[in-house]
C-alpha cells in the first residue's frame, strides 16, 4: 500500500459484517477511514435495521462492483404477524393490523407462490427514484408514493422457525432488486393477516459469505495492533475474487501489452474460446483487464492498474 496525498493506494475487497443501527454509507466511510483508502464503494445497500454482509471495494476493486451487485443474495429474516407498517419493517409506524395468526401449514402452503419470478411492488420507503427524488424522501415529506410492480427472482424461500405464534423466521436466496421487506408484507396479506420484518441479516452476496466477514470492531483492533497496516491488508480479498463466476482467459505478454493500450487482440488457434461475452483476462497469473469476446476478437473494457510481475 503506497500513501498519496488523498489516502492510500489500496485495492481489494473487504467483506464487512455491518452491525445493526449503522447505515451502509456510514459503514463504508468508517472502513475507508480505517484503511485511509483513496477510493471505496460498496456492493448492495443494507438498511440500518439490517446486519450482515456488506462487500466494500477499495481502489481497482470498484471496477468489479457490478459483478457482485448482479450476484445472488441470501437473507435470514424474522416476521411479526398482525401489524403492517409504512416502511414494512420495525422502524415504521403501524398502518394496518389484524388479529389473525397463520398456522405453519398455511405458511408452507403459500410459500410456493413467492418463489420463482415474482411480481413485487417495492416499499414506499426505498432508495428508488421517482422523477429524480428518492422514494423515501418523498414518503417522509408526506407525499403520495406510487411505485410500479416489477419482476424479481426469488430462487429459494424457506420457513426456518416459528419461535412464537406471532413470529416466523425465513431464509431466502434472491436476485438483484428484490426487497425482502416486500416479501414479508405480501406474505402477510396472502395469509389473511398483516406483517412486517423485525430483524434482517444478509449472509451472502455473490461469492462473499460469513466465512469471509469481519466486523468494524475487529478492524479497529487490527489497526491498533502490532501489525498495523499489514494486519488490515491481510483482511482484504483480491480484486479478482468478485470475478469467480465469469470465465477467465490467460494471454501472453505481447497480447497483454495490446490490451493495456486499449487495442483488441485476435484470438487464434485450437485453444481459442468459441463463446461470446465477458471474460477476466490474466497475464503471468495477474489480473489485467475485463474484456469482451466479439467475433473472435478480445476487446478490452476495463483495465486494472494492479502490481504485475
Amino acid at each position: 500500500m503506497s500513501r498519496r496525498k488523498k489516502g492510500l493506494d489500496i485495492s481489494g475487497w473487504l467483506v464487512l459484517d455491518k452491525p445493526i443501527g449503522v447505515t451502509s454509507t456510514h459503514a463504508v466511510s468508517k472502513a475507508r477511514w480505517l484503511y485511509q483508502a483513496k477510493k471505496a464503494g460498496h456492493a448492495g445497500t443494507l438498511d440500518p435495521l439490517a446486519s450482515g454482509i456488506l462487500p466494500i471495494a477499495f481502489g481497482e476493486a470498484t471496477k468489479t462492483v457490478p459483478f457482485v451487485m448482479d450476484g445472488r443474495k441470501v437473507y435470514r429474516f424474522e416476521v411479526l404477524w398482525g401489524v403492517e407498517t409504512n416502511t414494512d419493517d420495525a422502524e415504521g409506524e403501524a398502518v394496518e393490523t389484524s388479529e389473525h395468526r397463520p398456522t405453519r401449514e398455511a405458511i408452507l402452503d403459500v410459500l410456493p407462490s413467492f418463489r420463482g419470478q415474482v411480481s413485487q411492488i417495492p416499499p414506499k420507503f426505498s432508495a428508488l427514484k421517482i422523477d429524480g427524488a428518492r422514494a423515501y424522501d418523498l414518503a417522509r415529506e408526506g407525499e403520495e408514493v406510487i411505485l410500479e410492480p416489477r419482476i424479481v427472482d426469488v430462487h429459494r424461500l424457506d420457513l426456518v422457525d416459528m419461535p412464537a405464534p406471532d413470529r416466523a423466521v425465513f431464509e431466502t436466496e434472491c436476485g438483484k432488486g428484490t426487497y425482502v421487506r416486500a416479501i414479508a408484507r405480501d406474505m402477510g396479506r396472502a395469509l389473511g393477516t398483516r406483517a412486517h420484518i423485525v430483524s434482517l441479516r444478509r449472509t451472502m452476496v455473490g461469492g462473499f459469505n460469513e466465512e469471509h466477514a469481519i466486523s468494524l470492531d475487529e478492524l479497529e483492533r487490527l489497526r491498533q495492533g502490532a501489525g498495523g497496516e499489514q494486519g488490515l491488508a491481510d483482511a482484504l480479498l483480491p480484486v479478482e475474487t468478485a470475478l469467480d463466476d465469469i470465465p477467465a482467459l490467460a494471454v501472453n505478454r505481447a497480447e497483454a501489452a495490446r490490451l493495456l493500450n486499449g487495442q483488441p487482440v485476435l484470438l487464434r488457434g485450437r485453444d481459442a474460446p468459441t463463446f461470446q461475452g465477458t471474460v477476466s483476462v490474466t497475464a503471468d497469473g495477474a489480473l489485467i483487464a475485463l474484456a469482451e469476446i466479439e467475433r473472435g476478437e478480445l476487446h478490452p473494457r476495463r483495465i486494472f492498474n494492479l502490481d504485475r510481475p
